[in-house]
């Protein structure tokens, strides 16, 4: 049997919830989207990946993903920073600091199988 992979996506784009969730829901991924950061700390969840939009207001991708890395019981959590812009020194920052990944935005059925793949050992 193939182990389920529990992810948490954070957008403030419902457009962009929503298709992440379909694509979650295709490849077989337990998933739960938020819209907002402040809705992630209230969360109680098992998570195996926290996929996070970069640019959103109150907090940044950036910010949830030195918050998730400095927790003692999320930073083995891996995290995908989803950005439309292509910004290099935005992206090396983000890897630098732990980021798993980043991705030019829409997350597409690939990128997921790509994360399930790396993530689950196949």
């Amino acid at each position: 049997m193939e182990e389920e992979l529990h992810v948490l996506a954070v957008d403030d784009n419902l457009i962009d919830r929503k298709l992440v969730e379909r694509i979650l829901k295709i490849s077989s991924c337990k998933g739960k989207s938020l819209r907002s950061l402040i809705f992630f700390f209230n969360l109680v969840m098992k998570v195996n990946l926290i996929i996070t939009d970069y640019c959103m207001p109150g907090m940044t991708g950036f910010e949830l993903l030195k918050i998730v890395k400095e927790s003692s019981n999320l930073k083995e959590v891996p995290v995908v920073i989803l950005s439309s812009e292509n910004i290099p020194t935005r992206v090396n920052k983000c890897l630098a600091s732990g980021a798993q990944m980043f991705m030019q935005k829409p997350l597409k059925l690939s990128d997921v199988e790509k994360l399930k793949c790396q993530l689950l050992n196949c």
